[in-house]
């Protein structure tokens, strides 16, 4: 894990950004913990984007949109809590896209809000077939997410200045 922290906290001082930094954490993420689906959304208030996406046809990334109340919501955006869906109710609780998910062999949630000055900036999304996550991979992918807040910052800023 320290050689993930070394690895992220080098390549952020490099130019590329926040590409170069982001395809190194979905890589150190999936050999953590493992995924099938990796997504990024930045959150500016009731507002949130898809920034990056390993499999853009199914989840193409995406211009802003105003995300209404959920229980999902509740408990990451508002309440600065990962969450982690172990099988496909846990999906189907907190997505109303479950059935895309579930029609690509996905099954099983990790979302890790991203938190600078006490507000989610981001979340980091990893999904994978049903059962893979349990409760231990849940840690090390949120001791990492601090190094992604710079970018979900930047794309914050570009699509304010769009």
């Amino acid at each position: 894990m320290s050689d993930d922290l070394a690895t992220l906290s080098a390549l952020i001082r490099e130019p590329g950004q926040p590409d170069t930094v982001i395809k190194a954490f979905e890589d150190i993420t999936r050999r953590l913990v493992g995924h099938e689906l990796f997504t990024l959304l930045y959150v500016d208030g009731q507002e949130v984007a898809r920034i990056y996406s390993n499999r853009p046809d199914e989840y193409p990334v995406s211009g802003r949109k105003t995300m209404g109340p959920t229980p999902w919501g509740k408990h990451v955006l508002d309440g600065r809590q990962p969450y982690l869906g172990k099988d496909k109710a846990g999906i189907r609780w907190a997505f109303f896209d479950h059935e895309l998910i579930e029609s690509m062999g996905l099954g099983s949630v990790i979302n890790i809000p991203a938190i600078y000055d006490g507000k989610v900036v981001g979340t980091i999304n990893l999904l994978a077939p049903e059962h893979h996550y349990r409760d231990e991979h849940v840690a090390p992918v949120e001791r990492l997410a601090p190094l992604l807040v710079p970018a979900f910052l930047a794309a914050r800023a570009a699509n304010k200045a769009a």
